[in-house]
């Protein structure tokens, strides 16, 4: 029973920050020294996975109609393709260096100062007002190069990468759609490269049917939580004001900051 409670908590927290401006990973690694646990061993990396896939169901369902729309325009696909280049190589190539970093004795500090970075983005974001321009390669690259930033903990993707994109000149609410749409391949290979790695170490086995009910009831609101969060950004991106999770994030660094002081995290 409590790891059934474990599921649908991690599934809520997944949920709710892979899509707000807010960061998962960052949620994810403070959560990990706060609760002083590991998501990277056994059965909670095939945890973690499932979970990823409930957020990628969720953005393809919210998003079918854009999904199904970019068959018709191969440039789209195309930019989609770019954007998603600089994560995938700094991902492959510096991903479990980052991740060692953020585990280590400076990992918090590290954290609270990616989580005021994401905070000054969308604050420079929701201030800077700039003529539109029509969505091509300068606000993909721009995008991609922030996406691939994004694999520090604390450094929103979701954030980075709309705030990236409109201060290079993208209307606010198409840089929200185009970043979403660059989440699919990047969380689907994320999954298939972690999925590989679960079934190499065999993560999943020794699960219980227990176990495998609170896994599916964490996918099910992950994916619900997920397309909530949608939900909301669409609404967000419209007015392209997301002072509130600046200030989130301002006081989430505060209290990291305060609570490695007190050697806490």
């Amino acid at each position: 029973m409590r790891f059934i409670l474990y599921c649908i908590f991690l599934g809520a927290v997944q949920g709710l920050t892979e899509f707000l401006p807010v960061s998962s990973s960052g949620h994810l690694v403070l959560l990990e020294r706060l609760l002083g646990v590991s998501f990277s061993g056994g059965s909670m990396t095939f945890l973690n996975l499932m979970l990823h896939l409930g957020t990628l169901l969720a953005v393809v369902i919210s998003y079918r109609k854009e999904i199904a729309a970019l068959f018709k325009t191969p440039k789209k696909i195309l930019l989609l393709g770019v954007a998603t280049l600089p994560a995938a190589a700094a991902g492959l190539l510096f991903g479990d260096a980052v991740d060692g970093l953020f585990a280590g004795e400076w990992g918090s500090l590290l954290l609270a100062c990616s989580f005021f970075v994401t905070a000054c983005l969308l604050f420079v974001c929701g201030k800077v007002r700039r003529k539109p321009r029509a969505f091509g390669m300068r606000q993909t690259v721009a995008m991609g190069l922030m996406q691939a930033v994004a694999i520090f903990p604390g450094i929103s993707r979701s954030g980075s990468t709309i705030a990236a994109g409109t201060l290079a000149g993208a209307d606010s609410e198409e840089a929200s759609t185009f970043s979403f749409l660059m989440s699919i391949p990047i969380i689907l290979g994320g999954f298939f490269v972690g999925l590989l790695g679960a079934l190499t170490k065999g993560s999943s086995s020794g699960m219980g049917a227990s176990d495998i009910v609170g896994v599916l009831l964490g996918v099910a609101v992950s994916a619900g939580f997920g397309m909530a969060s949608l939900r909301l950004m669409k609404k967000l991106a419209r007015h392209g004001n997301y002072k509130w999770f600046s200030l989130y994030l301002c006081l989430l660094a505060a209290a990291v900051l305060c609570l490695h002081c007190f050697g806490r995290v």
